[in-house]
């Protein structure tokens, strides 16, 4: 039964001249005040959930986007300072980029947090999808085996820290600890300082190929998992969900369908499903011009790539629009007993499903972001009390 609500926040400020015929992607280009504006925006919507009733505010570690989209560079610094301006919200590391780091500075960064915010601080992994950010951090993108290869150390590292008093360990790309003399004797192993107070450490992971390995790995640590953006749309949502249940069975833990898993849905509430697609519409094509390049839209040709790069071209142009997004199951637009209406056909498709995240497309300014949570909470959430 669905009884906990999140919102994910990749972190973007208001922007102008959104959608297909708007400002390109990489035109934008927006002054250090203008970027840094994402802090109040965040306070706003976190203190706003506060009072309402929802779980968990996830927002997303980014770098270097001076394009306005995703701006919050460390999700645990600013996660900290808002539990300190809330009273019972949740902040979810949606999601530190473990390549962007080493495991150990992660580790005790958030059991550092963990510790002072009194456990309010959920923890996520995830791997990257900007070679500008990754790459410029010294790790492997581009070659997304060496990328794989590299982020599964680095898990394991983190959670050998995490629930052993003390631990070693020697790989392809760490050896922990150095093999050095310390103080009279030959370092062996050592103890993170300080290690969480909440074990076992509840971690997420967005869920993306839905590959057996990517699914047995994250099973093997306990990870949950985020199906949400493409992946929540029509039947390539059931192949996750079942490829996930298989992955559990795998390792011998039975679960129902949907259980240890959110689906994440871009969302708009309106007084009617016409209403919502006129004004949602333009902040989703904005979605699709900064995503899509990224090739996060599995479906998209590349020249739909290049055409959505051209405002004049583009708005006139064969291209994802936020109809179809609708009528496939990816965004949630409508009055709220349509978004009710289809939260509860997934409770019955999905038994174990409990949790479930909406969003607010890349753009949408702050005091909309507001009156749409404000919205959600009051006219949606009541009928899963």
């Amino acid at each position: 039964m669905i009884r906990k609500f999140d919102s994910l926040f990749a972190g973007h400020i208001d922007l102008e001249d959104v959608g297909y015929g708007g400002i390109p992607v990489n035109d934008r280009l927006y002054s250090n005040e203008r970027l840094a504006s994402v802090f109040d925006k965040s306070q706003a919507m976190a203190q706003l959930m506060d009072r309402l009733g929802y779980d968990t505010f996830w927002m997303a570690e980014h770098h270097f986007q001076r394009e306005g989209y995703e701006c919050i560079p460390n999700v645990l610094m600013l996660a900290l300072h808002l539990t300190h301006l809330t009273r019972r919200l949740k902040f979810g590391c949606g999601f530190n980029i473990a390549p962007m780091w080493h495991p150990l500075r992660l580790a005790e960064d958030y059991a550092t947090a963990d510790i002072l915010s009194g456990g309010r601080i959920t923890f996520g992994l995830g791997r990257g999808y900007h070679t500008r950010e990754v790459e410029t951090f010294g790790s492997p993108l581009l070659d997304q085996a060496a990328n794989r290869e590299l982020f599964e150390e680095q898990v394991d590292i983190v959670f050998k820290a995490f629930n052993n008093e003390s631990f070693s360990h020697k790989g392809k790309h760490y050896t922990i600890p150095a093999e050095v003399p310390y103080r009279g004797y030959d370092l062996k192993d050592l103890t993170l300082v300080p290690r969480p107070f909440r074990l076992p450490v509840e971690c997420w992971q967005p869920i993306q190929s839905a590959s057996a390995r990517a699914l047995d790995f994250m099973v093997k640590h306990g990870i949950q998992g985020m199906v949400g953006g493409g992946s929540a749309e029509g039947g390539a949502m059931r192949n996750v969900v079942l490829a996930w249940q298989e992955a559990h069975a795998r390792q011998g833990i039975k679960i129902d369908l949907g259980e240890r898993l959110c689906f994440g849905f871009h969302f708009f509430v309106a007084d009617s499903r016409e209403e919502g697609i006129r004004q949602a519409g333009k902040y989703y094509e904005e979605n699709m011009k900064m995503f899509g390049e990224l090739r996060l839209v599995r479906a998209l040709t590349e020249e739909q790539i290049e055409i959505m790069r051209d405002p004049k071209r583009a708005p006139a142009a064969k291209l994802p629009r936020i109809e179809d997004a609708i009528k496939s199951g990816g965004v949630l637009c409508g009055t709220p007993g349509q978004i009710v209406d289809h939260l509860k056909s997934l409770e019955k498709a999905y038994p174990g499903l409990d949790r479930i995240s909406v969003s607010l497309s890349v753009g949408v300014p702050t005091a909309l972001c507001l009156e749409q949570l404000e919205r959600f909470a009051t006219e949606v959430m009541p009928a899963f009390v």
